[in-house]
């Protein structure tokens, strides 16, 4: 049994924050957990903008404090994402994140990912992996 908080990990390795300074992902369970998926909680910062394509991952996003702009590259479509809201990017859908506030979330990763990923040139993480064994 893993008991873990948010709060522990802060200023870890586990604690990524991106490149562009645009967002910060607390990444509490990983790949070497060795379960078959990783959890997050990630802040999106107020005024921001994220684009971002996970061609080689699943993510389920659920909200759970602020407000953000979530705009599907693929079909145009947008969608106003609040605390509550859940978004599953079940196609590997190219998509933007404009959030109004600090935005605050809970995702998902299948494969999970290892700690390590940032997005490159085209919003994409890497599909990195662990060693077998412990």
């Amino acid at each position: 049994m893993i008991v873990r908080s948010f709060r522990e990990i802060e200023g870890t390795d586990r604690h990524v924050k991106a490149a562009s300074g645009t967002w910060e992902s607390k990444r509490i369970v990983l790949a070497k957990e060795r379960v078959g998926f990783s959890l997050h909680e990630t802040t999106l910062y107020a005024g921001t903008e994220t684009s971002m394509w996970y061609a080689n991952h699943i993510e389920a996003v659920l909200c759970v404090e602020g407000e953000a702009e979530l705009t599907n590259e693929e079909t145009g479509e947008k969608h106003w994402i609040s605390p509550g809201t859940m978004y599953l990017l079940d196609g590997h859908e190219k998509h933007t994140m404009r959030p109004k506030t600090d935005f605050r979330c809970v995702c998902v990763f299948n494969p999970p990912v290892t700690g390590r990923e940032d997005h490159d040139e085209n919003g994409v993480y890497p599909l990195l992996t662990e060693p077998d064994g412990d």
